[in-house]
C-alpha cells in the first residue's frame, strides 16, 4: 500500500498529456494501479487519474459505489463495498448530444466546486489489466465520473469549463492554498 501526494492546481505537471499504456503491464505499471487506488480511498475521492500523482500515463481508477448516496464509506452500512474500476488507455467512441450539469470537485483542485455541464451518456472504449479491450455504454453519474477523470489524461481540469472570471478566482485560491503549504 502506497499513499502518493496528489498535486494541486496549478501545478504544470496536471496540464501534461498522458503517454499509452503498453500491453502486458509492467510491474511499475501494476504498481501505480494499486497506488492510484491507494490514494483514491485514502484522499476519499470517486476517482484519479495518473496525471494526478504526476505519472504520464493512461491509466486512471475510479469507484462511484465507494462515495454514493447509498452507501457512504465513512458509515457502517458501507460494510467495505468496494467498486474499483481500473480504466486503461480508455477512449470514447461517442458522446451523446444530450447535456447534463453536475457539481463538480477534483482533488487536484481541493475545496472547490461547481457545475459543469457534459455530455448525459458516452461509449468508452478500454482495457482491463489484463490487456481484455472493453466497450460499454454509461450514464449518468459514472458518465461524468469518467470524463473528469479521462480529461485529466488530456492535461484538463474540470475549472477550465468554467468562465475566464471563475476559473482565475479558484486559480489564485489555488496559488495561496500552494503557498501556505510550502
Amino acid at each position: 500500500m502506497a499513499i502518493r501526494d496528489i498535486l494541486i492546481h496549478p501545478d504544470d505537471k496536471l496540464r501534461e498529456i498522458a503517454k499509452e499504456v503498453e500491453f502486458p503491464l509492467s510491474d511499475d505499471v501494476k504498481q501505480l494501479i494499486q497506488d492510484l487506488a491507494d490514494t483514491m480511498y485514502d484522499a476519499p475521492g470517486v476517482g484519479l487519474a495518473s496525471t494526478q500523482i504526476g505519472v504520464p500515463f493512461r491509466v486512471a481508477v475510479t469507484d462511484i459505489l465507494w462515495r454514493s448516496e447509498e452507501v457512504r464509506h465513512d458509515s457502517d452500512e458501507a460494510g467495505g463495498k468496494r467498486d474499483l474500476k481500473v480504466w486503461i488507455n480508455p477512449e470514447f467512441v461517442w458522446k451523446s448530444d444530450e447535456m447534463a450539469s453536475w457539481e463538480e470537485g477534483c482533488l487536484s483542485v481541493p475545496e472547490q466546486y461547481a457545475n459543469v455541464s457534459r455530455p448525459a451518456a458516452v461509449r468508452l472504449r478500454w482495457f482491463d489489466e489484463e490487456g481484455t479491450q472493453h466497450e460499454a455504454d454509461f450514464e449518468g453519474f459514472q458518465a461524468v465520473a469518467l470524463q473528469h477523470e479521462f480529461d485529466h489524461l488530456d492535461g484538463k481540469l474540470f475549472i477550465d469549463y468554467l468562465s475566464p472570471l471563475k476559473r482565475r478566482m479558484i486559480t489564485n485560491k489555488m496559488k495561496k492554498l500552494f503557498k501556505q503549504g510550502n
